[in-house]
Protein backbone atom coordinates (compact mmCIF):
# COMPACT_ATOMS: atom_id res chain seq x y z
CA UNK A 1 0.00 0.00 0.00
CA UNK A 2 1.48 3.27 -1.07
CA UNK A 3 1.87 5.85 1.70
CA UNK A 4 -0.11 9.01 1.55
CA UNK A 5 2.73 11.22 1.36
CA UNK A 6 3.63 9.89 -1.65
CA UNK A 7 0.14 10.46 -3.31
CA UNK A 8 1.24 14.51 -4.26
CA UNK A 9 4.96 14.19 -5.19
CA UNK A 10 5.73 14.36 -8.57
CA UNK A 11 6.76 11.43 -10.74
CA UNK A 12 10.16 10.84 -11.26
CA UNK A 13 10.03 10.41 -15.15
CA UNK A 14 6.75 12.25 -16.02
CA UNK A 15 4.65 10.98 -18.90
CA UNK A 16 3.95 13.32 -22.27
CA UNK A 17 5.85 14.35 -25.08
CA UNK A 18 9.61 15.60 -24.55
CA UNK A 19 10.56 19.05 -23.99
CA UNK A 20 12.31 18.79 -27.99
CA UNK A 21 9.16 17.43 -29.53
CA UNK A 22 7.19 20.49 -27.93
CA UNK A 23 9.62 23.03 -29.07
CA UNK A 24 9.58 21.68 -32.60
CA UNK A 25 5.48 22.01 -32.68
CA UNK A 26 5.91 25.46 -31.28
CA UNK A 27 8.16 26.72 -34.40
CA UNK A 28 5.70 24.77 -36.77
CA UNK A 29 2.95 26.25 -35.50
CA UNK A 30 4.77 30.35 -35.88
CA UNK A 31 6.01 29.30 -39.13
CA UNK A 32 2.47 28.44 -40.34
CA UNK A 33 1.16 31.36 -39.02
CA UNK A 34 3.86 33.51 -40.78
CA UNK A 35 3.04 31.62 -44.18
CA UNK A 36 -0.50 32.16 -43.17
CA UNK A 37 -0.16 36.02 -42.89
CA UNK A 38 1.43 36.34 -46.02
CA UNK A 39 -1.16 34.41 -48.05
CA UNK A 40 -4.18 35.34 -46.30
CA UNK A 41 -6.18 38.44 -46.40
CA UNK A 42 -8.83 38.00 -43.38
CA UNK A 43 -5.60 36.80 -40.71
CA UNK A 44 -4.08 40.07 -42.41
CA UNK A 45 -7.51 42.37 -40.99
CA UNK A 46 -7.51 40.35 -38.06
CA UNK A 47 -3.41 41.13 -37.53
CA UNK A 48 -4.92 45.11 -38.07
CA UNK A 49 -7.56 44.69 -35.98
CA UNK A 50 -5.29 43.89 -33.17
CA UNK A 51 -2.89 46.17 -33.45
CA UNK A 52 -5.90 48.71 -33.62
CA UNK A 53 -7.27 47.61 -30.18
CA UNK A 54 -4.06 47.17 -28.36
CA UNK A 55 -3.07 51.07 -29.55
CA UNK A 56 -3.98 52.55 -26.78
CA UNK A 57 -2.16 49.97 -24.45
CA UNK A 58 0.84 51.16 -26.37
CA UNK A 59 0.27 54.54 -25.38
CA UNK A 60 -0.42 53.66 -21.93
CA UNK A 61 2.59 51.78 -22.05
CA UNK A 62 4.60 54.62 -23.42
CA UNK A 63 3.18 57.36 -21.07
CA UNK A 64 5.90 57.64 -18.46
CA UNK A 65 8.43 57.62 -21.02
CA UNK A 66 7.23 60.09 -22.94
CA UNK A 67 6.43 62.48 -19.11
CA UNK A 68 9.87 61.66 -18.67
CA UNK A 69 11.31 63.13 -21.76
CA UNK A 70 9.27 66.24 -21.92
CA UNK A 71 10.21 66.92 -18.25
CA UNK A 72 13.84 66.30 -19.22
CA UNK A 73 13.21 68.71 -22.29
CA UNK A 74 11.31 71.08 -20.04
CA UNK A 75 14.05 71.63 -17.13
CA UNK A 76 16.54 71.76 -20.17
CA UNK A 77 14.58 74.62 -21.89
CA UNK A 78 14.60 76.67 -18.23
CA UNK A 79 18.32 75.55 -17.89
CA UNK A 80 18.79 76.86 -21.24
CA UNK A 81 16.90 80.27 -20.89
CA UNK A 82 18.95 80.92 -17.69
CA UNK A 83 21.78 81.01 -19.16
CA UNK A 84 21.32 82.88 -21.88
CA UNK A 85 19.87 85.67 -19.70
CA UNK A 86 22.67 85.29 -17.36
CA UNK A 87 24.65 85.62 -20.31
CA UNK A 88 22.91 88.64 -22.03
CA UNK A 89 23.60 90.69 -18.28
CA UNK A 90 27.44 89.55 -18.10
CA UNK A 91 27.38 91.12 -22.01
CA UNK A 92 25.34 93.86 -20.79
CA UNK A 93 27.69 94.44 -17.72
CA UNK A 94 31.06 93.99 -20.41
CA UNK A 95 29.43 96.52 -23.06
CA UNK A 96 28.63 99.30 -20.51
CA UNK A 97 32.63 98.69 -18.91
CA UNK A 98 33.55 98.66 -22.69
CA UNK A 99 32.14 102.29 -23.03
CA UNK A 100 33.40 103.45 -19.94
CA UNK A 101 36.71 102.45 -20.90
CA UNK A 102 36.58 103.67 -24.38
CA UNK A 103 35.07 107.37 -22.59
CA UNK A 104 38.72 107.27 -20.02
CA UNK A 105 40.76 106.78 -23.19
CA UNK A 106 39.05 109.57 -25.35
CA UNK A 107 39.07 111.72 -21.83
CA UNK A 108 42.65 110.85 -21.58
CA UNK A 109 43.83 111.88 -25.04
CA UNK A 110 42.05 115.01 -24.39
CA UNK A 111 44.18 115.37 -21.37
CA UNK A 112 47.27 114.77 -23.17
CA UNK A 113 46.71 116.90 -25.31
CA UNK A 114 45.73 119.75 -23.07
CA UNK A 115 49.07 118.82 -21.18
CA UNK A 116 50.90 118.89 -24.40
CA UNK A 117 49.20 122.51 -25.26
CA UNK A 118 50.48 123.80 -21.82
CA UNK A 119 54.29 122.80 -22.60
CA UNK A 120 53.61 124.34 -25.75
CA UNK A 121 52.60 127.47 -24.73
CA UNK A 122 55.39 127.79 -21.86
CA UNK A 123 53.22 129.51 -19.42
CA UNK A 124 51.69 129.10 -15.93
CA UNK A 125 48.33 127.22 -16.80
CA UNK A 126 45.86 125.26 -14.36
CA UNK A 127 43.40 122.77 -15.93
CA UNK A 128 40.00 123.61 -15.09
CA UNK A 129 36.55 120.89 -15.91
CA UNK A 130 33.59 122.14 -17.71
CA UNK A 131 30.64 122.02 -15.11
CA UNK A 132 27.47 123.07 -17.57
CA UNK A 133 27.11 124.70 -20.44
CA UNK A 134 24.52 127.72 -20.83
CA UNK A 135 21.65 126.89 -22.52
CA UNK A 136 20.50 130.28 -23.92
CA UNK A 137 21.31 129.69 -27.79
CA UNK A 138 22.41 133.22 -28.00
CA UNK A 139 24.64 133.26 -24.38
CA UNK A 140 27.48 130.83 -25.37
CA UNK A 141 28.51 130.77 -21.82
CA UNK A 142 30.57 127.84 -19.80
CA UNK A 143 31.07 127.10 -15.92
CA UNK A 144 34.23 125.81 -14.63
CA UNK A 145 35.45 124.49 -11.42
CA UNK A 146 37.93 126.59 -10.85
CA UNK A 147 37.69 130.21 -9.09
CA UNK A 148 39.22 133.20 -7.36
CA UNK A 149 40.41 130.63 -4.63
CA UNK A 150 42.74 129.27 -7.51
CA UNK A 151 43.57 132.18 -8.46
CA UNK A 152 41.25 132.81 -11.55
CA UNK A 153 40.56 136.27 -12.57
CA UNK A 154 38.15 138.43 -14.90
CA UNK A 155 39.77 138.47 -18.84
CA UNK A 156 41.87 134.80 -17.93
CA UNK A 157 42.04 133.33 -21.42
CA UNK A 158 40.77 129.95 -21.68
CA UNK A 159 41.96 127.17 -24.65
CA UNK A 160 41.86 123.34 -24.79
CA UNK A 161 44.50 121.27 -26.90
CA UNK A 162 43.58 122.68 -30.25
CA UNK A 163 42.93 126.94 -30.11
CA UNK A 164 41.28 129.26 -28.10
CA UNK A 165 37.87 128.54 -26.07
CA UNK A 166 36.89 132.24 -25.06
CA UNK A 167 37.52 133.94 -21.55
CA UNK A 168 36.63 134.14 -18.04
CA UNK A 169 33.77 137.04 -17.29
CA UNK A 170 32.77 135.91 -13.96
CA UNK A 171 34.42 134.84 -11.20
CA UNK A 172 33.22 133.02 -7.41
CA UNK A 173 34.97 131.84 -5.17
CA UNK A 174 35.09 128.40 -6.47
CA UNK A 175 33.75 128.78 -9.85
CA UNK A 176 33.71 131.22 -12.57
CA UNK A 177 32.03 131.92 -15.82
CA UNK A 178 33.57 132.02 -19.08
CA UNK A 179 32.66 133.65 -22.79
CA UNK A 180 33.08 131.52 -25.61
CA UNK A 181 34.58 132.80 -28.74
CA UNK A 182 31.38 131.76 -30.86
CA UNK A 183 29.14 134.43 -28.38
CA UNK A 184 28.13 137.23 -30.47
CA UNK A 185 29.41 139.20 -27.58
CA UNK A 186 33.03 138.48 -27.75
CA UNK A 187 36.12 139.37 -29.47
CA UNK A 188 39.49 138.56 -30.35
CA UNK A 189 42.32 140.45 -31.59
CA UNK A 190 43.63 138.39 -34.51
CA UNK A 191 46.26 137.83 -37.12
CA UNK A 192 46.49 135.86 -40.69
CA UNK A 193 49.36 133.43 -39.85
CA UNK A 194 50.11 133.21 -43.67
CA UNK A 195 50.87 137.13 -44.28
CA UNK A 196 50.44 138.59 -40.62
CA UNK A 197 47.83 140.92 -41.26
CA UNK A 198 46.14 142.16 -38.00
CA UNK A 199 42.18 142.20 -37.67
CA UNK A 200 39.19 141.53 -35.19
CA UNK A 201 37.51 137.78 -34.82
CA UNK A 202 34.23 138.15 -33.48
CA UNK A 203 31.24 135.26 -32.77
CA UNK A 204 28.54 134.77 -35.10
CA UNK A 205 26.32 133.56 -32.35
CA UNK A 206 25.43 130.73 -34.42
CA UNK A 207 28.02 127.95 -32.32
CA UNK A 208 30.16 127.27 -35.01
CA UNK A 209 31.49 130.44 -36.77
CA UNK A 210 33.75 133.39 -36.87
CA UNK A 211 33.27 136.53 -38.34
CA UNK A 212 36.25 139.08 -39.74
CA UNK A 213 34.02 142.29 -40.66
CA UNK A 214 37.09 144.50 -40.77
CA UNK A 215 39.36 143.13 -43.73
CA UNK A 216 40.40 145.74 -46.42
CA UNK A 217 38.12 144.88 -49.84
CA UNK A 218 42.10 144.24 -51.43
CA UNK A 219 43.62 142.36 -48.05
CA UNK A 220 45.46 139.32 -49.29
CA UNK A 221 43.10 136.59 -47.32
CA UNK A 222 42.26 133.18 -48.93
CA UNK A 223 40.35 130.10 -47.99
CA UNK A 224 42.18 128.01 -45.87
CA UNK A 225 44.37 130.46 -44.09
CA UNK A 226 44.58 130.08 -40.24
CA UNK A 227 43.98 132.86 -38.20
CA UNK A 228 46.06 133.04 -35.00
CA UNK A 229 45.73 135.01 -31.35
CA UNK A 230 47.73 138.05 -32.17
CA UNK A 231 48.66 138.86 -28.55
CA UNK A 232 47.56 142.48 -28.80
CA UNK A 233 45.92 143.50 -25.35
CA UNK A 234 47.88 140.56 -23.33
CA UNK A 235 45.18 138.74 -22.74
CA UNK A 236 45.16 136.18 -25.54
CA UNK A 237 48.40 133.98 -25.67
CA UNK A 238 50.50 135.13 -28.95
CA UNK A 239 50.25 132.82 -31.92
CA UNK A 240 47.38 130.39 -30.55
CA UNK A 241 45.27 128.71 -33.09
CA UNK A 242 41.72 130.50 -33.40
CA UNK A 243 40.27 129.24 -36.37
CA UNK A 244 40.84 128.65 -40.12
CA UNK A 245 38.76 130.61 -43.07
CA UNK A 246 36.86 128.88 -45.33
CA UNK A 247 33.85 131.80 -47.02
CA UNK A 248 34.80 135.55 -48.23
CA UNK A 249 31.96 137.75 -48.77
CA UNK A 250 32.47 141.02 -51.04
CA UNK A 251 29.51 142.90 -50.48
CA UNK A 252 29.30 145.57 -53.11
CA UNK A 253 29.85 149.42 -52.90
CA UNK A 254 31.50 148.74 -49.46
CA UNK A 255 35.22 149.62 -48.50
CA UNK A 256 35.20 146.58 -46.33
CA UNK A 257 35.16 142.45 -46.90
CA UNK A 258 33.94 139.99 -44.72
CA UNK A 259 35.94 136.32 -43.65
CA UNK A 260 34.31 133.85 -41.68
CA UNK A 261 35.79 131.25 -40.03
CA UNK A 262 35.11 128.16 -38.26
CA UNK A 263 36.92 127.77 -34.84
CA UNK A 264 39.96 125.77 -34.08
CA UNK A 265 38.67 125.06 -30.83
CA UNK A 266 36.27 122.18 -30.06
CA UNK A 267 33.02 124.24 -28.46
CA UNK A 268 31.04 122.01 -26.80
CA UNK A 269 33.07 118.72 -26.32
CA UNK A 270 34.88 117.59 -23.73
CA UNK A 271 34.99 118.25 -20.34
CA UNK A 272 38.26 120.06 -19.45
CA UNK A 273 39.91 123.48 -20.18
CA UNK A 274 43.06 125.14 -19.56
CA UNK A 275 42.95 128.15 -17.90
CA UNK A 276 45.70 130.50 -19.36
CA UNK A 277 47.85 133.23 -17.15
CA UNK A 278 48.94 136.47 -19.01
CA UNK A 279 52.50 137.06 -19.71
CA UNK A 280 52.00 139.87 -16.84
CA UNK A 281 52.69 137.33 -14.30
CA UNK A 282 48.67 137.17 -13.37
CA UNK A 283 47.93 140.60 -13.39
CA UNK A 284 44.34 141.26 -13.73
CA UNK A 285 43.58 143.04 -16.41
CA UNK A 286 40.46 144.94 -16.11
CA UNK A 287 37.34 143.23 -18.37
CA UNK A 288 34.02 145.21 -19.23
CA UNK A 289 30.85 143.71 -18.38
CA UNK A 290 29.06 141.47 -20.67
CA UNK A 291 26.68 143.18 -22.77
CA UNK A 292 22.72 141.90 -21.82
CA UNK A 293 21.62 138.91 -23.73
CA UNK A 294 20.84 139.71 -27.89
CA UNK A 295 17.30 139.82 -29.55
CA UNK A 296 16.75 136.76 -31.76
CA UNK A 297 17.61 139.22 -34.59
CA UNK A 298 20.65 140.29 -36.86
CA UNK A 299 20.34 143.99 -36.06
CA UNK A 300 20.69 142.92 -32.30
CA UNK A 301 23.77 141.02 -32.77
CA UNK A 302 25.78 143.98 -34.85
CA UNK A 303 24.76 146.54 -32.05
CA UNK A 304 26.26 144.30 -29.22
CA UNK A 305 29.72 145.13 -27.78
CA UNK A 306 32.08 142.69 -28.41
CA UNK A 307 34.09 141.23 -25.41
CA UNK A 308 37.69 141.61 -27.00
Amino acid sequence: MTPLSDRHRPPLFPRGPGIGLRAFLLIAIAIGLLVLQQRSAPLQAARQWAATALQPLIWAVGVPANIGDAWHRYVDRGNVLGENRQLREKQLILEAQLQKLAALEAENERLRGLLSSAVSLQQRVLVAEILTVSQDPYRHQIVLNKGSADGVYRGQALVDSFGVLGQVIEINPHNSVALLITDPNHGIPVEINRTGLQTIALGRGDGFGLSLPYLPGNADVKVGDLIVSSGLGGRFPAGYPVGEIHELRHNAGETFMEAIAYPSAHINQGRQALLVWSESSGEQLPSAEPAPAPAATPSSRKKARPHQ
